[in-house]
């Protein structure tokens, strides 16, 4: 007897707006991107047209230049500081979460999502604020403790310290996720491995290294490769605080491809350091997978 072939394309009709959609809203502007990228395309072809193919040129052009190299080394430098950061406290809050209470879990974690819910833009504003050189909370709290040389300190100003309120920023943003998502997981966890570990004397350090890891390694990985993702093409909040300054010391490669391509109306070279930022990502975790698959073959 034949089968009826609606209920088996009921699904894929269900998921096929939100397919098509994504495709559009993705594919296409990528597809431009990787076109203008082989086209010489400046103001004047913004303007009136008409873009030549140049081949490989602007690739070429990109990679002889000394500063991208420098920002390629600032980004992966800002993803791994961010990265780490992001990965450690957050799993640390979520393991403090799995040991409140009730009210005091409800509390936390209601925190939690306010934080992940904040707007992007108003979450960098509140920081603006926080570390204004004159009227910021930071530097008042700071001298009060005793620390003169902060008064009137401006933190925008000095490269270090530009990137430390940065990484603080994406960080505040990223931890509520990363939290809440690994304390999700943990919930499944039975309780009975953790009894059964404590009663062969293992310490909370051994628990988390030989239970809880073990079994929560793919949403490790998961939360892992998102938050590379998430840093890693971090721009709104550089631009927004620092647009790469000062100088080029909080420049990334997404900020990079926006200044050349707005400063200098290169829009083809800020095409190309575009697609060489994509694909520096993939390379990353195309390699990170391969590890992990790795290691998951080892066991």
């Amino acid at each position: 007897m034949r089968r009826p072939h609606g209920p088996a394309l009921w699904p894929y009709l269900l998921v096929a707006p939100t397919v098509l959609g994504g495709a559009l809203l993705l594919g296409y502007p990528l597809v431009r991107n990787l076109l203008i990228s082989f086209q010489e395309y400046g103001m004047g072809e913004l303007i009136r047209g008409g873009a030549g193919f140049t081949g490989f040129d602007n690739y070429r052009t990109v990679l002889a230049d000394p500063v991208f190299w420098e920002v390629v080394r600032r980004t992966f430098w800002w993803t791994l500081v961010n990265v780490a950061l992001i990965m450690v406290i957050g799993t640390l809050v979520a393991l403090m979460t799995q040991r409140l209470g009730r009210r005091m879990r409800i509390l936390v974690t209601s925190g939690l999502v306010l934080a992940w819910a904040s707007p992007v833009i108003a979450t960098t504003t509140v920081f603006q604020w926080l570390f204004a050189s004159r009227t910021g909370v930071v530097n008042w709290v700071l001298v009060r403790l005793g620390f003169e040389s902060f008064e009137g300190y401006s933190w925008l100003a000095d490269g270090p310290a530009a990137f430390t309120v940065l990484v603080l920023l994406v960080v505040w943003q990223s931890v509520p996720f990363v939290a809440i998502t690994l304390h999700s997981a943990l919930l499944t966890v039975p309780a009975e491995l953790y009894e059964s570990a404590r009663l062969d004397g293992a310490g909370a350090g051994r628990i988390f290294h030989s239970v809880t890891l073990p079994l929560l390694r793919p949403v490790f990985g998961l939360v892992l490769c998102l938050e590379v993702i998430w840093v890693f093409r971090c721009f709104a909040q550089i631009w927004a605080v620092t647009k790469g300054g000062p100088g080029d010391a909080t420049t990334t490669l997404p900020v990079y491809a926006y200044r050349v391509a707005r400063s200098l109306h290169r829009y083809d070279l800020g095409a190309a350091v575009s697609t060489l930022t994509v694909l520096l990502l993939v390379a990353v975790l195309i390699a990170y997978f391969r590890q992990l698959l790795r290691q998951e073959a080892d066991r």
